[in-house]
């Protein structure tokens, strides 16, 4: 596809903001590449939390350059400031300006747009709890990224993803319903029926109900001409909706009255963070989520210089100095500090330091780690509350 830069476009500059090129050539030109400290960090007041992603791309970015990075664990859920107010350090990097700085601008985004999707997908794990959440959003955007959409939707707590090529990358199996388009080209029944016969088992079986008539009756009907029927989809479109929840009790009760507790109601299409604790409570066993997730705002990361040639310096609006992060293990506070030890404020607590080294002189150190990365996640959502 002729509108995606390659990854040897982004390593030799081509995506990079072009008033970078030409302070690189003001810097050569005096023979000036001072050694600094950088740190990649967001001041936003607004974000309930920040789920850290996006490493593996930043450290491969730094692979071979002559740079120290430092970061949170990937996965690290962490507010935008400390208890203090500081701006937390999610990345800090150290070496000669002008052996990664040109780099700014593919880091910043790599790490903007990861950590967005999984600091979204974490917003709703955090509220669909044990419930299965899907991961839809890939037909939302281009599909060269979908490879990146599923890996933060998944870290970020999404339990099951759609494409085919993300969850390659993530060694998972990608799970999904049927499409609309099924139903018709074949009716209803019958595509349920070619579709329970065809599909290899193991998958579950998921029929889609709202393509023609009453989701009730339609589900009734699925549910009787699928044997063993794992659950019933639920895509209604907003000018048919009226109150989703309420056709949600009407579709758990008329399974129910039939023997059917067992088949659970997966709902879909345009479902908000807002929207999900009324599904739970209708009957909802399940949520497909796709572009809420995969068009989840990027996380306004900065990169700025905070020491040069040893000297503290940073500029306005920014704080300057090498920093250390710290969580505290009892009460999970942050604490941005120049200190290597520290104690809580709050609870006297000896704090535990967070930045851990994943890349070593342009050797990349960092370790993928998807489903450890993922289970580190869903344990700290315990630790958050979403007001």
């Amino acid at each position: 596809m002729k509108n995606i830069a390659s990854v040897e476009e982004i390593t030799n500059l081509k995506t990079t903001d072009v008033y970078f090129i030409r302070a690189r050539e003001v810097l050569k030109k005096i023979g000036f590449n001072p050694r600094v400290v950088m740190e990649i960090t967001c001041s936003s007041r607004e974000l309930r939390w920040i789920t850290l992603s996006g490493l593996d791309d930043l450290t491969g970015l730094m692979e071979g350059a002559d740079v120290d990075l430092y970061s949170l664990p990937e996965g690290t859920i962490f507010p935008p400031r400390d208890i203090r107010g500081i701006p937390i350090p999610a990345v800090k990097l150290a070496g000669k300006y002008l052996d990664f700085g040109m780099l700014e601008t593919p880091m910043l985004g790599s790490l903007s747009q990861a950590s967005g999707i999984a600091t979204k997908a974490s917003f709703f794990k955090k509220r669909i709890g044990d419930l299965p959440l899907l991961s839809f959003g890939v037909r939302r955007m281009h599909p060269a990224l979908a490879p990146l959409i599923d890996r933060n939707s998944y870290i970020g707590g999404c339990d099951k993803v759609s494409s085919i090529i993300g969850a390659e990358r993530i060694s998972k199996k990608a799970e999904g319903t049927m499409p609309h388009s099924l139903l018709l080209l074949l009716g209803e029944e019958r595509g349920w029926k070619l579709y329970d016969e065809v599909t290899e088992k193991g998958t579950p079986r998921i029929a889609l109900v709202d393509t023609y008539g009453d989701e009730k009756e339609s589900s009734i009907r699925a549910a009787e001409t699928i044997k063993g029927l794992n659950a019933v989809r639920l895509d209604t479109p907003s000018s048919r909706r009226g109150n989703f929840p309420d056709i949600v009790r009407e579709v758990r009760w008329e399974l129910d009255r039939r023997g059917k507790k067992d088949v659970g109601i997966i709902v879909s299409g345009g479902i908000k963070e807002e929207d999900i604790e009324e599904l739970k409570k209708a009957g909802a066993s399940g949520f497909g989520i796709g572009t809420s997730i995969s068009s989840a705002a990027a996380v306004d990361f900065a990169m700025d210089i905070v020491k040069i040639e040893g000297r503290d310096k940073t500029k306005k609006g920014k704080f300057s100095g090498e920093k250390n992060v710290f969580r505290c293990k009892k009460c999970h506070s942050f604490l941005v500090s120049t200190n290597e030890r520290e104690r809580c404020p709050l609870d006297g607590t000896q704090m535990e330091s967070l930045f851990r080294k994943m890349v070593d002189r342009g050797k990349v150190v960092y370790k993928e780690d998807i489903d450890g990365t993922r289970k580190f996640v869903i344990e700290q959502l315990g630790w958050y509350q979403l007001s």
